[in-house]
């Protein structure tokens, strides 16, 4: 049994109940200069570390930052997210907008502490993996990232993947703040006022601050003309101050600094992933006086209190066999089907497989596995399920076709299935090599001493691995780059429009010419206008449904499942009645409204609304009642009857508006939510908690409550207006 270390003194006082900050100055105060200084950065050389996660390192291992070994510090060591282990081959669960369909926090939290558990067994300790920006607008190329538009179902859905995930390990959400656009990250900087980012854009931010967890990750955007990574007002007025938040705040990889020194006095722990720009800045500013010692001592009592705080998840590693396992996949098909989203039915769904002897399938993606952006979240799984895998698994006796783009298959099918969507290539995350030639300031050069080569030989054998690193496959024109000769996929960032692509709404029409029988799935992370929808049976929203969504999508269409998801956004019948979104803006203004709250202030009707999704069977909700939970907080109090001859789920949507405010508002705002299945001819009774803060006014850097009646709005989605209530002005 190997001796203890000063940090394994600490943590078992802390396990014993000190303060883990009172702990944590003592083991700062042994710590020699160098060490502070080297505790706010990655621990990797800039160039050798570089080299690596080019060559593939990213999804190989995980990365290191304020070890200590003199002391026992165990630092940190990242792996990304959020659709599972990013150190594959891991489970590749369905993306988080899909999970934000499920409507779901316990499934969440489920998915979130199997992802948790093939982390750390794969020796990570800290995760990117609570991505939680707002939805601003359907482009966003990494919207497939976050779970949808909605601030207060956004905020559940994060904080519970932040409580099963860290059983295991540290959690970081990200990007902090107002980094909904992709294209233009490195460069844009967002303006807003004060009510439109504690309104709309903190509260879900906050919502996981009280969830307790670890760590948050500056965004590379700048706001209100500061840079994300030394924003004072972000990373210390708000969080540490406003908040209270107890954690360490990491840089976004490799860009999220211009100014170190200034960095470090804003708040920000550690610059990640590598020994960069503090590296070469702060000794000298150190020496000169220009760093502030007590701020650096300040960042390292956060960094390594909050290490103490999680000494038993970091010490705890779960056995190999976990990563894969039977339960984590079988949670993944879960996940898909309680995510996927029958936008329309015509009564076609669900299909009769003694009824069905000859199915068409159309599309290029029905054949071909489609999870997602290939950028910072990808994961590898051991096997993915297609949708044509699954359609031929679940009627091996019927007569399968498939053809990417010729129809004529479709003539006499008993159904037609078409596939359509995006890829990584339409949208996801994105690198401009023109833009990242520009930022090489930030770079060390190659020779620098402590930061560069060891030798020609380090340099000489990282470039050889680089280049000899095989392409995962052939990338369309325009999306793939050369680095030393190695070719990388790009994906595709913001999309610029909302349609399918044109061969993809042709296909849909081609399909329906010739038969009566055309069921859509949609494949992709956000919203798409779908003008063909009328058109066609039925249409299901796949999103990336992970590696089991082939076999869930056959369920759900032959209704061994039901499909269990609500669109956690509105799908316009125009682009044109959303906010404005130019994906290669240098500025651009957040205001209050976006998504449903803008369709409806503006009086254009959804297509889709928020919430929106329908069932195998049918749903009546009682009249509600304002009711208290069981911790005293607001209510509603509703029974709910399953009105079908077939078991089913629906979600019960509470929104609330101030009638008669003094304030520009959303008109309705969702307040609380809740997901129930019920056998059919059943009923229950529930009492959904209600949010009411949600509903609070941002003035003169407080919260204001205006004395005036809450109407609340409970039905199942956002244009449901079957049922209201009033509750009386506040006291």
């Amino acid at each position: 049994m190997s001796p203890s270390t000063p940090f394994d003194d600490a943590a078992a006082r802390v396990a014993a109940g000190a303060d883990h900050h009172a702990e944590a100055h003592q083991l700062v105060a042994l710590l020699t200069p160098e060490e502070k200084l080297g505790c706010l950065d990655g621990d990797l050389r800039f160039w050798p570390g570089m080299f690596d996660m080019l060559a593939g390192g990213y999804t190989s291992r995980s990365w290191p930052a304020a070890v200590v070994a003199r002391l026992g510090i165990p630092g940190i060591q990242f792996a990304d997210g959020p659709r599972g282990c990013v150190i594959s081959p891991a489970t590749a669960f369905p993306v988080s907008m899909a999970r934000g369909a499920s409507f779901d926090p316990h499934l969440e939290e489920r998915i979130g502490d199997a992802i948790g558990a093939e982390l750390r067994a794969k020796g990570a300790t800290y995760t990117g993996a609570v991505c939680l920006n707002l939805l601003r607008h359907p482009g966003w190329g990494r919207a497939q990232e976050t779970y949808g538009e909605d601030p207060h179902h956004v905020g559940e859905l994060a904080a519970a993947l932040t409580r099963g995930l860290q059983r295991h390990v540290m959690a970081c959400m990200k990007h902090f703040a107002l980094n909904s656009m992709e294209n233009a990250r490195f460069k844009v900087d967002v303006t807003i006022d004060d009510r439109a980012l504690h309104e709309v854009y903190l509260p879900h931010f906050r919502r996981v601050a009280t969830e307790g967890v670890a760590s948050v990750m500056s965004a590379y955007n700048s706001v209100n003309g500061e840079w994300c990574g030394e924003n004072a007002t972000l990373l210390r007025t708000i969080l540490r101050e406003e908040w209270a938040w107890d954690g360490f705040v990491t840089s976004d990889f490799t860009f999220g600094l211009r100014d170190p020194v200034k960095s470090v006095h804003a708040g920000l722990n550690i610059e990640m992933p590598f020994q960069q720009q503090r590296a070469q800045a702060l000794p000298a500013a150190a020496a000169d006086g220009t760093l502030d010692l007590n701020v650096v001592d300040e960042l390292n009592v956060e960094i390594v209190a909050t290490l103490l705080r999680f000494a038993p998840q970091i010490r705890t590693q779960p056995p190999a066999s976990v990563v894969a396992c039977d339960a984590h996949i079988d949670l993944a098909y879960e996940a898909a089907v309680s995510s996927m989203v029958l936008l329309s039915n015509d009564g076609i769904l669900p299909l009769q497989a003694t009824e069905v002897a000859s199915i068409a399938v159309l599309g290029r993606l029905a054949a071909i596995p489609n999870l997602g952006d290939h950028g910072s979240s990808n994961v590898f799984p051991p096997s993915t399920s297609t949708p044509l895998d699954g359609i031929r698994s679940a009627l091996p006796q019927a007569t399968i076709t498939h053809h990417a783009t010729d129809a004529s298959i479709a003539v006499g099918a008993d159904a037609v299935i078409v596939i359509v969507g995006t890829t990584k290539y339409d949208e996801g995350e994105f690198l401009d090599q023109d833009e990242i030639a520009s930022l090489g300031y930030l770079f060390p050069a190659q020779d620098h001493p402590e930061l560069g080569w060891a030798n020609d030989a380090e340099r000489d054998a990282a470039y050889a691995k680089l280049a000899g690193k095989p392409a995962a496959e052939d990338p369309p024109d325009g999306h793939h780059a050369q680095v030393s000769g190695a070719t990388f996929d790009i994906a595709g960032g913001d999309r610029r429009s909302l349609r399918l692509h044109p061969v993809d709404e042709a296909l849909i029409a081609a399909a329906t010419a010739v038969s009566d029988r055309v069921i859509v799935g949609v494949m992709g992370g956000s919203a798409f206008v779908m003008p063909w929808l009328s058109t066609v049976s039925a249409a299901l929203m796949l999103w990336y449904p992970g590696m089991e969504g082939g076999r869930a999508m056959a369920d759900v269409l032959l209704g061994t499942v039901e499909p269990g998801g609500r669109l956690p956004f509105a799908v316009p019948t125009s682009e044109d009645h959303l906010v404005a979104f130019d994906p290669d803006a240098t500025t651009t203004t957040y205001d209050l409204l976006h998504g449903q709250w803008k369709l409806d202030a503006d009086g254009n009707a959804a297509h889709l609304p928020f919430g929106f999704g329908l069932s195998y069977t049918t749903f009546v909700l009682d009249e509600p009642l304002a009711a208290s939970t069981a911790t005293g907080s607001a209510g509603v109090a509703v029974t709910v009857h399953n009105t079908g001859d077939r078991a089913g789920s629906t979600v019960v949507q509470v929104y609330g508006s101030v009638e008669g405010s003094a304030f520009e508002r959303p008109p309705r705002r969702l307040v609380g939510f809740r997901k129930v299945g019920l056998d059919a001819g059943t009923s229950t009774s529930m009492t959904i908690p209600l949010d009411l803060d949600q509903l609070r006014v941002r003035i003169a850097a407080g919260w204001h409550t205006e004395p005036l009646p809450v109407t609340l709005h409970v039905g199942q989605h956002a244009a449901d207006n079957a049922h209201r209530l009033t509750l009386p002005p506040p006291n």
